[in-house]
């Protein structure tokens, strides 16, 4: 017998396919089976504005220009979306499973955080050598749960304060006249380079080396694919919403327009353009950190699609009861459940142990990690609401500092305490919609209300609703004594007890945190990371034995080997386990010459531009560094400390429209800065930013632009859909010069013998038109591959000669990764004739095998 969700108190306004219609007359519970899935979410069209703001999506107009542009660059490959069907995660674990160093980079709120701290501590059980990278506010909720940890910066609760302000991802004026944006690209950029740390750097309070030797990461970490480029490490992302375009649904942040466009193209099409509004916002600011690094920048039309194009594996966090996985997701995509840590050992204090024994089941409010502008009116809310329904209610206080406002008995504050204990002792729970608290309460079989406010909330209030086991989500803003009424006493309706019991009871046989560990090891490279020498332990070293032979060694091995005076260190090269080519996609030679063009030009201009502005800035220096040094003299003639004289100047000695001189008083840490620089170490910043314009024109017009009309003729075929050649990917001028060859030879010969293939093909498809067809391709890639050819002898050429040398010249980060994998060799080596571990006299027998083998 089919289950099918109670819904009577809600509704879609449109569904994504007619496969996906909600039947309202299906209002029958029954807990035989998960096999009948609740439908999917819709998101429903608000007001005429571009972002509606009480629930943070982006209004997105799939008609406009962007949506055009961008509707070309995703793939729609097919037309038939299959109905989502709920299946357990089931993945097979991979044997000999090699310990790694894995870095956890989360950006987030406590409630993001969590989850991953019963991912690292189930990673460790597998071997792993685990460390969380997070704010610094989490650290001791990281290091309690046994799991090393690395701080990134950026602060919580000004990234929630923010989230609440601005819901979507535009910016509201009046954040924007606040100087917020500023502030938080500061934070970003302050984590980005956070993030890089926690791969390389040695544990901040016991010293010990540690660099990642693969990553694992949630989305807005932003860090994830960067830093495993840098690394040539696998990277895998781990979210608890959707963030992998499907046509089954659309984007938990897009809030479509009414359209007239096939549903299955617009649901893919919403995630091109949330990505693509994402990155236009952060493109700047990841380019400049890539910089440190020595990493080119990321092209413009390429950012937003990495995960894609690189094939990055995902697994989401998220019970397939609630959301089955798309049948369009491939076989690097795994949706295994949520995660749920142990149950943590908690005592509860006595006034609350008092509360739960004193009357029938509470209820609990909370809203965890949200920081709200106005508490008071949302305790007064909850107070009135709780004392309409007669209901007794356990209260969290939360970031927010949620409050008994009435001094109800009915109504008990605490501060922290664990869901999974506490969820345990009460009846239903009203909720922000945090993932974790979400799954939470859906694992325990509790009716839930969600009250969002911006991110994946909605999404999971919406998914509760479709289910039954909820009332429609109630936004904060819209939180009234009546709604929040009416939602509670839905709660306690025995159709929604029952529709949540049915959850529950399909997500007691999924354990999410092992199905994603299993999914991990699944993706990882295999054979390419193992030593030679130490087979279960990762290569990360890769040293040349002679011309015929290169073996693959692991820390130990090598600075064991090394410490033998077996092998040259500066011999040793980076072992790259993961490669990620990130190239400008050229679809034809006209726009793609075009813009290479336009961005060597634009590039030139910023470079000029950027040059004048540190000028300025530079001669603004000079005069406070003047005036600083004249406060200095006043201060020794005086005897008053510099930091007294900047809060007496301003009155007393200087003129209040000094305004360059007032704003040092005011900021004295400024002030400090700018006198540590000398005037004679002032650089000339014009002539240098004509200098880098010059240069990056040049670069344009030798590098860019050829390569550019290369890559537009090579795939100018697909314009009329033949399949053009692959030729490789240029990585230095070895290759640069084996593909303009390649290039040059295919292209003549594939123009001259299309004129024959390309009939015959169309011919067995599609009969005497087919045929036609054929001979139309042949005659188009006489003209197109041959000039591809003639084209790529200069283009793939000087791209090669350019990657060359752009290696060459940016070698700092390579040299610090060495250097810290150097280190964490000997701390390996330390440590294994401590313990006696390893028979570290087998590792040079074996080697000198492996040599021997080498030149023989």
């Amino acid at each position: 017998m089919k289950k099918s969700y109670a819904a009577s108190t809600f509704s879609f306004e449109t569904t994504t396919t007619e496969a996906f219609r909600h039947d309202t007359t299906r209002d029958t519970l029954v807990n035989d089976d998960c096999n009948d899935i609740p439908p999917p979410y819709t998101l429903i069209s608000g007001d005429t504005n571009t972002l509606t703001q009480d629930d943070g999506r982006v209004r997105l107009d799939v008609n406009s220009k962007l949506a055009r542009t961008l509707s070309v660059l995703i793939k729609n490959n097919a037309d038939y979306v299959p109905p989502l069907k709920y299946e357990e995660p089931f993945l097979e674990q991979p044997e000999g499973q090699l310990p790694l160093n894995i870095v956890i980079q989360i950006v987030g709120s406590r409630g993001d955080v969590q989850p991953f701290i019963a991912l690292g501590n189930e990673l460790q059980k597998s071997g792993h050598r685990v460390r969380l990278a997070t704010h610094d506010i989490f650290r001791d909720f990281v290091t309690q749960a046994g799991l090393a940890f690395h701080p990134i910066g950026g602060d919580p609760n000004e990234l929630m304060s923010y989230m609440v302000k601005n819901p979507g991802l535009i910016p509201s004026m009046k954040t924007m006249q606040a100087g917020e944006i500023s502030k938080k690209r500061e934070m970003i950029s302050e984590m980005l380079e956070g993030c890089w740390r926690s791969c390389i750097e040695p544990d901040e309070v016991t010293g010990t080396p540690f660099v990642a030797d693969a990553i694992i990461a949630n989305p807005p970490s932003f860090a994830h694919i960067h830093c495993a480029q840098a690394l040539c490490i696998p990277v895998h992302l781990m979210f608890t919403m959707p963030w992998t375009a499907t046509k089954s649904f659309p984007h938990p942040l897009a809030n479509i327009q009414d359209n007239k466009a096939e549903p299955s193209m617009v649901n893919r099409l919403s995630y091109a353009m949330v990505e693509w509004m994402t990155w236009q916002g952060l493109a700047d600011v990841v380019n400049s950190w890539r910089e440190t690094m020595d990493l080119e920048p990321v092209p413009t039309t390429e950012g937003p699609f990495l995960a894609y194009t690189q094939n990055i594996p995902t697994t989401y966090c998220w019970s397939g009861a609630l959301v089955p996985k798309p049948a369009d997701w491939g076989q690097h995509i795994d949706v295994c459940g949520f995660f749920f840590r142990d149950m943590p050992n908690y005592k509860p204090p006595q006034d609350l142990q008092d509360f739960l024994e004193a009357g029938p089941t509470p209820i609990y409010i909370g809203f965890g990690s949200i920081v709200l502008e106005d508490v008071e009116t949302i305790s007064d809310i909850i107070s009135e609401a709780v004392s309409n329904t007669g209901v007794r209610c356990i209260l969290s206080k939360g970031w927010a500092g949620l409050c008994n406002v009435s001094g109800s008995p009915n109504i008990l504050e605490v501060g922290d305490c664990p869901h999974e204990w506490l969820f345990q002792k009460v009846s239903a729970v009203v909720h922000h919609g945090g993932a974790g608290t979400a799954a939470c309460g859906l694992k325990n079989g509790l009716p839930s209300l969600v009250c969002p406010f911006f991110g994946d909330q909605p999404f999971w209030g919406e998914m509760i609703h479709a289910a039954g086991a909820g009332p429609a989500p109630i936004h904060h803003k819209s939180l009234t004594p009546e709604n929040l009424s009416e939602a509670i006493r839905y709660l306690t309706t025995p159709e929604a007890r029952l529709a949540a019991r049915n959850i529950a009871h399909c997500m007691s046989t999924e354990n999410g945190v092992k199905a994603a560990v299993q999914s991990f090891h699944r993706n990882l490279p295999r054979e390419t990371t193992r030593c030679d020498i130490l087979p279960h332990l990762p290569a990360v070293w890769t040293y040349k034995l002679s011309s015929k032979r290169t073996i693959k060694l692991s820390k130990l091995a090598a600075e064991n080997l090394l410490d033998h005076l077996k092998i040259d260190g500066k011999k040793l090269g980076i072992n790259e386990v993961k490669s990620y080519i990130i190239e400008n996609r050229r679809w034809e030679p006209l726009t793609g010459a075009a813009s290479a063009a336009i961005g060597t030009l634009y590039r030139s201009g910023m470079a000029i531009g950027d040059g004048f502005k540190k000028d300025k800035k530079d001669k603004k220096d000079k005069k406070k560094q003047k005036l600083l040094q004249a406060g200095q003299t006043c201060t020794s003639e005086s005897g008053i400390s510099t930091p007294e004289l900047a809060s007496r100047s301003t009155s007393l000695q200087f003129s209040a429209s000094d305004n360059d001189y007032t704003s040092i008083i005011s900021s004295y840490s400024d002030s400090n800065d700018t006198q540590s620089k000398k005037p004679e170490d002032n650089q000339n910043h014009i002539a240098r930013g004509f200098g880098k314009a010059g240069a990056t024109y040049l670069k344009g017009s030798l590098v860019d632009i050829p390569f550019a009309l290369a890559e537009g003729l090579r795939n100018a075929p697909l314009m009329y859909g033949d399949k053009p050649r692959d030729l490789g990917t240029v990585t230095d001028w070895k290759s640069g010069t084996a593909i303009a060859g390649k290039g040059l030879f295919y292209g003549i010969y594939d123009g001259i013998t299309g004129l024959v293939t390309e009939p015959v093909k169309g011919a067995k498809k599609e009969g005497a038109v087919g045929a036609l067809k054929g001979f139309g391709r042949g005659l188009g890639g006489i003209y197109w591959k041959p000039n591809a050819g003639l084209a790529g002898l200069l283009g793939y050429t000087v791209q090669g000669v350019y990657k060359s040398v752009y290696g060459a010249l940016h070698t700092a980060t390579r040299k610090r990764i060495a250097k810290a994998r150097r280190e964490e060799g000997v701390w390996l080596l330390k440590k294994a004739r401590e313990e006696n571990s390893v028979d570290l006299r087998e590792i040079i027998v074996a080697f000198e095998e492996l040599r021997k083998d080498g030149f023989s």
